[in-house]
């Protein structure tokens, strides 16, 4: 399985020599089976390079899979070049019952006087899956959704293929459980063991205090779910939109300090927009 990353950045894209290292677009992965079928994990700004890149590679079809349809996370969709592209086929997956009808969601962001093109001129021939499945698989990859702790909803997800584990929960809140959302050992149940987790580290503790319930966790919180769940690599994720580079750096360094003294070997990095990562 390999993991890349288009964009990790919360909130809204930004720019500026301060963002270099880590970038500014916000939330898009890629997920390559064994057998080099592709998953595409949410559509914030970094899908735009994703999808020049595929059409690149001569690649035109894909699954689509959302964790929620805040801003942030579709707004790079009506700049996905492959779904003007005839010879693309793109399988677009949500649970309606926790984030809404996807296809519908998107529709209406393309619409007058949002954007000049409709979702309904779209040339790509687009499938929408609206099924909530306990476990689904594509290709050789199971997947298995959990509930976010988030407002308005949101899924995160379980990758396994080989055995080898991905999780990823992005925009999910450990200090405050949202309607549906999950407990901290529900979480850390979850990714027990995992090979790797990405989890949303936006805040620090400091500015948690005035944006609980905002739906985001501070960087503490989510390094102490990676070490009760004994992941082997922990990546923060979701960098919150005035974040600089060498914050980052510091914020990265503290987890590691932390993590050196409880005698752990557990690997901690923050995601960039150029990570890639294989299991």
């Amino acid at each position: 399985m390999i993991i890349r990353c288009y964009g990790a950045r919360g909130s809204i894209p930004v720019s500026g020599k301060q963002y270099l290292k880590y970038g500014g677009d916000t939330t898009c992965l890629e997920i390559r089976s064994k057998n080099d079928e592709i998953i595409i994990v949410d559509a914030g700004s970094g899908i735009r390079r994703l999808g020049n890149k595929l059409l690149g590679e001569q690649r035109y079809e894909y699954n689509i899979i959302f964790t929620h349809s805040h801003m942030d996370h579709i707004l790079g969709f009506p700049f996905f070049k492959p779904i003007y592209n005839d010879k693309a086929i793109i399988n677009l997956m949500g649970c309606p019952t926790t984030q809404g009808d996807i296809s519908k969601l998107l529709s209406r962001a393309m619409s007058a006087p949002f954007f000049p093109i409709q979702f309904e001129q779209l040339k790509a021939k687009i499938n929408y899956t609206a099924d909530c499945p306990i476990c689904f698989s594509i290709d050789s990859i199971e997947i298995f959704p959990i509930n976010l702790s988030h407002p308005n909803v949101g899924i995160g997800y379980k990758f396994i293929e080989d055995e080898k584990t991905f999780v990823f929960l992005t925009d999910n809140e450990l200090g405050y459980r949202h309607r549906n959302g999950m407990t901290f050992d529900e979480y850390a149940d979850f990714a027990k063991d995992a090979d790797l987790l990405i989890h949303d580290a936006e805040y620090t503790p400091e500015q948690y205090k005035s944006v609980k319930t905002w739906g985001h966790s501070n960087y503490i919180d989510a390094l102490n779910l990676a070490l009760t769940a004994r992941v082997k690599r922990f990546g923060l994720f979701h960098h919150n939109q005035d974040r600089s580079d060498a914050d980052q750096d510091l914020i990265v360094r503290e987890c590691r300090d932390i993590i050196k003294s409880k005698n752990r070997d557990m690997e901690c990095f923050a995601l960039t927009q150029t990570t890639e990562l294989t299991l």
